[in-house]
């Protein structure tokens, strides 16, 4: 823009200076030769009224031309009446063709589109006359000399007008790709305000998604730890109040403060990180072996854990998943299957885990179990908490027909898996025991 804009200024003085600065380039080179040319005084007299005239032509123009902007009817009589003062001096002395020529220059400005090839066309008579040697030819050859100029002449004036034409169609398209830029960007700077807004909206929602997120989890760490711990804590000393056998209740007093030093550990740990105790000390097979192994000795089922696969250590996160995934399955198992074994199996496959907890049980029916939102989900007592099966009527909470009665338990893991890209499948049947498997991402430990 700010390149057309000075080629603009450049041609608008021109316009307004270039016909005085030709016309006194013309004069005088035309008096300096009027001898040698032979013009009369009569002829000179004619010449200086035609000079004369085309000076207060081009005044004329140039007090009104603010007020007549682009090619009109007014600047296309400005033209003629140019073209003829400079046809007649050229007549007159062939050298007044310096004046002429501006009929070239001014054309684009002065004349519509449809007047310009006329308009160069009597030009180029013009200096075609003053290229012969001036009008009229003497004599034939002269006709003749006069006629190929002129060919010449249009020939080259077609020539630059098609140039000219076509710098003025890349020109416009210049401007035209020029201002739909412009409204591209400033469409595009639109569509930049809009998406940061967006986005801004999208930063908060993720905050809040988030928020309620980590709310869960931390409501299911709770319900893994402390909130168990302190179930498996009443019920020890539920135990102590009920029994006269003071070693029984001694045995149960020393249960319930190991109990209360686990859940301190549990709590002190997830203050820093929510891991669990158990794989502080060791990876994820040596945790549920030991979670496994206490879970049969305290519950007096059989219980099996096994391991296949190439052992790799596991990221926090996943570990901690999986070992509470098997915390609360056995913990089901112990409330409601009434199973005689339990068999756990960590398998290592490529590029994923799994792990399967099955039972003997009397199973149930998944559809029917009701889901609850796990904030108002009961809460399920941790399988290293639950008392000896002889000794649950003393303070035991019965269950209801052998199913689980959802929330933390079902939906809780199915949670968990979910959270670390994973996924959790239950298959039982009543009658039939129970098969909970979940499959994870091997996202190994970080180094």
């Amino acid at each position: 823009m700010t390149e057309t804009t000075a080629l603009e200024d450049r041609w608008a003085v021109f316009d307004r200076w270039g016909p005085y600065g030709l016309l006194v380039m013309g004069t005088l080179i035309a008096w300096a030769t009027a001898d040698a040319l032979g013009m009369s005084t009569g002829e000179r007299g004619v010449c200086g009224v035609l000079i004369v005239v085309a000076v207060a032509l081009e005044l004329w123009w140039a007090r009104g031309v603010s007020a007549r902007p682009g090619p009109s009817m007014a600047s296309a009589r400005h033209y003629a009446l140019r073209w003829a003062t400079g046809f007649a001096l050229t007549w007159l002395n062939p050298l007044f063709a310096f004046y002429a020529v501006i009929g070239y220059f001014s054309v684009e400005r002065l004349l519509p589109r449809r007047l310009r090839k006329a308009g160069l066309f009597a030009t180029a008579v013009t200096m075609a006359g003053s290229q012969s040697g001036g009008l009229p030819p003497g004599d034939g050859l002269g006709w003749m000399l006069f006629g190929a100029l002129l060919a010449a002449n249009s020939v080259l004036v077609l020539l630059f007008g098609h140039f000219a034409g076509l710098e003025e169609a890349r020109g416009r398209a210049r401007l035209e790709t020029i201002a739909e830029l412009e409204r591209t960007n400033t469409a595009l700077q639109q569509a930049l305000d809009e998406n940061a807004a967006l986005h801004a909206q999208l930063l908060v929602r993720a905050r809040e998604a988030g928020v309620v997120d980590e709310r869960r989890r931390l409501a299911a760490e709770i319900h893994d730890t402390l909130a168990q711990g302190l179930t498996g804590i009443i019920a020890q000393l539920q135990v102590v109040a009920n029994t006269r056998d003071t070693d029984l209740a001694r045995v149960h007093t020393g249960r319930a403060l190991a109990l209360a030093r686990d859940s301190l550990g549990e709590a002190r740990r997830s203050v820093h990180n929510l891991s669990p105790v158990a794989l502080a000390d060791g990876g994820l097979p040596d945790a549920l072996k030991k979670t496994v192994t206490e879970w049969g000795e305290r519950t007096g089922v059989q219980a099996r854990f096994t391991v296949t696969g190439t052992t790799e250590p596991l990221h926090d996160e996943v570990a901690a998943t999986l070992l509470r995934i098997v915390q609360e399955a056995l913990s089901n198992a112990a409330r409601h299957a009434d199973a005689t074994r339990v068999g756990v199996t960590l398998s290592y496959m490529g590029d994923e885990v799994t792990l399967d907890i099955r039972d003997d049980g009397r199973g149930f029916d998944p559809p029917a179990v009701p889901a609850r939102t796990l904030p108002h989900s009961r809460l399920l007592p941790h399988p290293r908490l639950l008392p000896h099966p002889r000794l649950r009527s003393s303070g035991g909470t019965p269950t209801s027909g052998g199913t689980p009665s959802g929330g933390f338990g079902l939906d809780g893991m199915r949670a968990r898996a979910e959270r670390v890209a994973g996924t959790l499948t239950i298959e039982s049947e009543p009658g039939g025991g129970t098969a909970v498997s979940a499959r994870v991402p091997l996202v190994r430990h970080d180094r």
